[in-house]
């Protein structure tokens, strides 16, 4: 019998896979557990089109996330921090100060999306980057001074 995966499941296959597979193992297990359908034209038709609108909305997000790319990378995130003897920064800026920041900016941006390399603990420029999608990064200038 000829199912279309509907979850993930380890060994056997992907989410909008179509694979054969014995009659009993896809009526008693894949079909009943919800991790498959089984292949027939409607359902061939269903998967075909919640292929095609998951391309569409993939595009969309990846349009936007180029828009807020340009937008962002325009940007210049200044602190004021508390600095030491020799201009030594007491801490260093947190990804969650950053988000903070950036929300008083217009942009909604999860802390998980901020990375950055080293610590932000030293007066002048640093690049951070942001995760806006897959495959697109927005790099940010980030300035601390006294």
């Amino acid at each position: 019998m000829k199912v279309i995966f509907t979850k993930d499941l380890r060994g056997q296959g992907k989410k909008g896979d179509i694979k054969e597979v014995k009659d009993g193992y896809a009526k008693n297990f894949l079909i009943k557990n919800n991790y498959a359908v089984q292949l027939t034209e409607g359902s061939l038709e269903k998967y075909n089109r919640e292929c095609e609108q998951q391309r569409q909305n993939d595009t969309k997000l990846r349009e936007e996330a180029k828009k807020m790319k340009e937008n962002l990378e325009k940007i210049e995130l200044n602190f004021i921090v508390k600095t030491g003897k020799d201009d030594r920064v007491f801490g260093s800026i947190s990804a969650k100060q950053i988000k903070d920041e950036l929300e008083h900016k217009g942009y909604n941006i999860d802390k998980k999306q901020i990375e950055f390399d080293h610590s932000i603990s030293s007066l002048g420029y640093h690049e951070i980057q942001i995760n806006l999608y897959k495959d697109i990064f927005a790099k940010i200038k980030v300035k601390l001074q006294k």
